[in-house]
């Protein structure tokens, strides 16, 4: 596997990345859309675990626009006051514009198929069932969905493959929440859910306090499986 960073063009600007590249040649391409923070050692370890999987995985840098280059840990009270302050000034609507153009240059890569996929955990959760919902990513796959519901008013233009990892304990999205989601959801015959009854919000984040690796490890091959139907 071949590691780099890289600057994605944008139509309004240039975005800094981490790109994984596979050692044989790729099924597809997965952009990795982070949590609210930043693209740190979890983000660059999902990439990795694409790239072994045979893919071509980008992780944008999704808060260029407001503090270019951050990494920050949860473990650090002071990154995660400057993590949520940057959550909370996050522009969805641009997010998912910047998205659809990394979608853009990873499908005119050499190294690519033509195919890309999405796969985000919280904040990139919500983005990948938007890029369903606006733009034609190949497929998506949300870990934990955070304030998909806010915007569950566009569930009508899901039109594009999309795979929600629901945890049931989710401190972030309330028991309700993840009933109307599942409700208004599940109607649609692109959209697949798979449940986790005891898994907590950030399953999947390596070293984090919530992480269980039975569940990652299910969601992951799921995830995988998914990407080589939808990009293959």
């Amino acid at each position: 596997m071949e590691t780099r960073s890289i600057q994605v063009p944008l139509r309004d600007g240039v975005m800094g990345a981490h790109l994984a590249l596979p050692d044989r040649t790729p099924v597809g391409a997965v952009i990795a859309i982070m949590e609210i923070w930043g693209v740190n050692d979890t983000m660059r370890r999902h990439a990795a675990e694409f790239a072994e999987a045979g893919f071509v995985c980008l992780v944008p840098d999704l808060f260029w626009r407001q503090e270019p280059g951050v990494e920050l840990y949860d473990s650090r009270p002071e990154d995660v006051k400057r993590a949520f302050d940057l959550y909370y000034d996050f522009d969805y609507d641009l997010g998912v514009r910047d998205m659809e153009d990394t979608r853009n240059y990873l499908a005119r890569l050499p190294e690519c198929s033509g195919k890309v996929g999405a796969v985000g955990y919280c904040l990139g959760g919500k983005l990948c069932y938007l890029m369903c919902c606006r733009t034609d990513i190949d497929g998506a796959v949300a870990y934990y969905g955070t304030y998909i519901e806010h915007h569950i008013r566009e569930v009508g233009n899901l039109h594009r493959p999309f795979m929600l990892h629901m945890a049931m304990q989710d401190r972030w999205v309330q028991a309700e929440v993840n009933d109307l989601l599942e409700r208004r959801l599940s109607p649609n015959p692109l959209v697949t859910i798979h449940k986790y009854p005891d898994a907590d919000h950030a399953f999947a984040r390596h070293g984090g306090r919530t992480y269980r690796k039975a569940e990652a490890d299910r969601a992951l091959a799921l995830t995988v499986e998914f990407f080589r139907r939808h990009l293959a």
